[in-house]
């Protein structure tokens, strides 16, 4: 087998190992209970409207195309694992919402040059292993004056340190693969993006979350229902010290992110960036 042909059996290794992971647990029940608020707050930040043409990339069960439907525009959902989409697209029937949902990988999308006017990711593309190639995807597929829109959690906040904690606990990427975290470094993403983009606007703000009634509800509930926990808990069966030692380090880290009203309350950060294509 050539070297090419090697990296290729690769990624469809990898690709497959993430579409697993994502339909751990239960994705879209976190995205209507936790983080419901996310999408609609980046579809506005893009200003989208009526007629506008939108995609949302690494889409899940529509948290961003949703709204960005709701608000007029014609909308394509893509994201690489179907069962995210389904339930999405579930959603969207009982909203009386109408929009397309593809299966796509953010690194090859389907779609042709500039064929959008505006792309974006809400907490979803980042977690595409290979940075710049999904970058370059998001920035081949929106035309001209188009508008770029990412919300990405930050590396120092809540979800970031999430990851860092679960890291001893799973094995390590493979070579080339990128922290997802990344994505929500503003330096980071304006070496991805580099001189494609002009008008670049980027915030950092914070989701409240409480609907926890101490840390260990925390983790029980990622550990049910968010893919990379539930993930790195599977990695683990067999092994009940390291199990037990991934729980007390999940409940640790809800703690430390407590703000001790007597009701378990965090604020999880997010960088929230737009920009435009330059024609």
């Amino acid at each position: 087998m050539t070297t090419q042909n090697l990296a290729v059996a690769a990624d469809r290794t990898l690709k497959a190992k993430h579409r697993a992971m994502w339909a751990l647990g239960d994705y879209p029940t976190v995205a209507a209970e936790i983080v419901p608020d996310l999408g609609a707050i980046l579809v506005d930040a893009c200003r989208v409207g009526p007629g506008d043409r939108v995609l949302d990339v690494a889409a899940g069960s529509g948290n961003a195309a949703i709204p960005a439907a709701v608000a007029g525009a014609s909308v394509v959902a893509c994201d690489l694992t179907p069962e995210l989409l389904a339930a999405g697209q579930a959603v969207a029937a009982r909203r009386g919402v109408h929009l397309e949902w593809q299966p796509a990988d953010a690194e090859a999308l389907p779609y042709a040059d500039g064929e959008f006017d505006t792309v974006l990711s809400c907490v979803g593309v980042m977690f595409a292993p290979h940075h710049r190639a999904s970058a370059r995807e998001l920035l081949r597929v929106c035309r001209p004056g188009g508008t770029i829109g990412l919300l990405n959690w930050t590396p120092e906040g809540f979800i970031g340190q999430l990851f860092a904690t679960m890291k001893q606990y799973v094995p390590p990427p493979p070579p080339g693969a990128q922290p997802p975290p990344l994505w929500g470094s503003e330096e980071h993403v304006r070496a991805l993006l580099d001189d494609q983009v002009s008008d670049v606007a980027t915030r950092r703000q914070t989701l409240t979350v409480d609907r926890f009634a101490d840390p260990a509800g925390f983790r029980d509930y990622f550990k049910a229902n968010y893919g990379p926990t539930a993930a790195a808990y599977a990695g683990l069966a067999g092994d009940p010290e390291r199990v037990a030692a991934l729980d007390r380090d999940l409940a640790e880290l809800a703690r430390r992110h407590d703000e001790g009203t007597g009701k378990t309350v965090m604020r999880w950060e997010y960088l929230l960036v737009t920009a435009r294509k330059r024609g």
